[in-house]
């Protein structure tokens, strides 16, 4: 089993920045994928960013230049830092990890608002 936990979420003005940490713990060994998705109410959950083993990133195209992910499966930590934010990122935001199976965490709230 592969435990996240996320910290970082909040209330943010417009333009703002925060930065999300999601650290992993358990069997961590061999996860190969870490990543960070985001819900809305009524909406499916949309992948905003992962991160490979291998270093490999890839973002949804509203996030590109926005949002960079950084650490990985070797630091046990992944983030997620979110710049220029506007009001349509508010959403949960949850983190992924792919290791023979798909962990979520628990989620954190992102408000972008003014």
């Amino acid at each position: 089993q592969v435990q996240l936990v996320e910290s970082g979420g909040g209330l943010v003005q417009p333009g703002g920045s925060l930065r999300l940490s999601c650290a992993a713990s358990g069997s961590i060994r061999n996860i190969y994928r870490m990543g960070w998705y985001r819900q809305v109410p009524g909406k499916q959950r949309e992948l905003v960013a992962a991160i490979t083993n291998d270093g490999s990133t890839n973002y949804a195209d509203s996030v590109k230049g926005r949002f960079t992910i950084s650490g990985g499966n070797a630091k046990n930590t992944v983030y997620l830092q979110m710049n220029s934010l506007k009001p349509e990122d508010t959403a949960v935001y949850y983190c992924n990890a792919i290791r023979e199976g798909s962990y979520w965490g628990q989620g954190t709230q992102v408000t972008v608002s003014s």
